[in-house]
């Protein structure tokens, strides 16, 4: 693994104002904090698996980085350069280099323009100068590569599958060759079958292209499958973040655990005896989240100094760091 990140984030803050629709008019909006100090290194040609219930922060966290909702405070670095409060030309630059890829399939193409014109535009965009011949061609080329033909070329999104729809939303995000691509929980809206055909796609693609991957998801399987790192978040925090190994083989912050503990095992008889550790309660509101550790109101070890102080992030074993106070 390069030493050198591709991409750099640290004490990174995303707010938002929030007001009640009861509120009086001259009231002030409440602040809620959609991430909340969390920081990582993203290095070149590996994966780091995003993981983490529905509502922890992690799309805002994605979406921070790329600049598509503002950060309050913190660095996120681009290969090298800061870029919170960059202007749109230097923000230009860094996009032909990272793209994303969407939850939605079929909500992230314009359903206006056909394939051929969704797959393109980004080469229009960015590389101007190219003749309308040469676009065609490699449009087709990576059409080709995503599993689809040119007889999709001229189709509109309605007309595809979700799968299909994802295959075009990766080869838009492909075609400029990036180096870095953001997949926001680009499995959650297709069926299990497709699920594993579009992750082997990836996984190809990754391969091929020495792609680095930050990778979205709520399914600690999915994510053991295609990552090198994890990061796990709750309410806007990191709660742990290590090596694949060592946190699937010892989980030790107790959320992690409870997430592992969730995840249905292939074998019956396993999955019949298997110590479910389920969680108690709903996830607090960010609005107004607990006191200390923001983790402890749900956390089945929890004592006094969890509800005073908020834990910083630790190394508490090799590949293995957790911000908990039973370490």
């Amino acid at each position: 693994m390069s030493a050198v990140p591709l991409l750099s984030v640290r004490d990174l803050h995303v707010d938002f104002k929030v007001k009640a629709t009861s509120a009086l008019p001259w009231s002030k909006p409440s602040a809620l904090r959609a991430v909340n100090g969390v920081g990582f290194d993203l290095f070149p040609g590996e994966t780091l698996g995003l993981v983490g219930e529905s509502g922890c922060g992690k799309s805002t966290l994605a979406r921070a980085v790329l600049n598509l909702v503002p950060a309050t405070s913190g660095s996120v670095k681009w290969f090298g350069t800061e870029m919170v409060g960059a202007d749109h030309d230097a923000w230009q630059k860094v996009r032909k280099q990272v793209q994303v890829v969407f939850q939605d399939p079929l909500a992230s193409l314009n359903p206006r323009m056909n394939i051929a014109q969704i797959v393109g535009e980004p080469l229009r965009t960015h590389e101007p100068e190219l003749p309308a011949a040469e676009v065609l061609a490699r449009v087709k080329a990576m059409l080709h590569r995503v599993g689809l033909n040119d007889t999709h070329l001229y189709r509109y999104p309605h007309e595809f599958s979700g799968g299909q729809c994802q295959r075009i939303g990766i080869a838009r995000a492909l075609i400029l060759r990036p180096r870095v691509l953001v997949c926001d929980e680009p499995l959650s809206a297709l069926d299990v079958s497709i699920q594993a055909q579009i992750v082997n796609l990836l996984q190809d693609l990754q391969r091929e292209m020495g792609l680095a991957l930050l990778f979205i998801a709520h399914d600690l399987a999915v994510v053991k499958h295609v990552s090198q790192r994890v990061l796990v978040m709750y309410l806007g925090r990191t709660m742990e973040l290590g090596e694949k190994a060592a946190l699937y083989a010892d989980p030790k912050h107790p959320y992690t655990q409870a997430l592992q503990a969730a995840v249905p095992v292939p074998d019956p008889r396993l999955e019949r005896h298997k110590q479910v550790q389920l969680l108690k309660g709903d996830i607090p509101s960010p609005i107004a989240p607990p006191s200390g550790c923001v983790f402890r109101t749900r956390c089945p070890h929890a004592f006094d100094r969890c509800a005073v102080e908020v834990p910083p992030l630790k190394t508490v074993a090799a590949g293995d760091e957790a911000a908990c106070w039973l370490y």
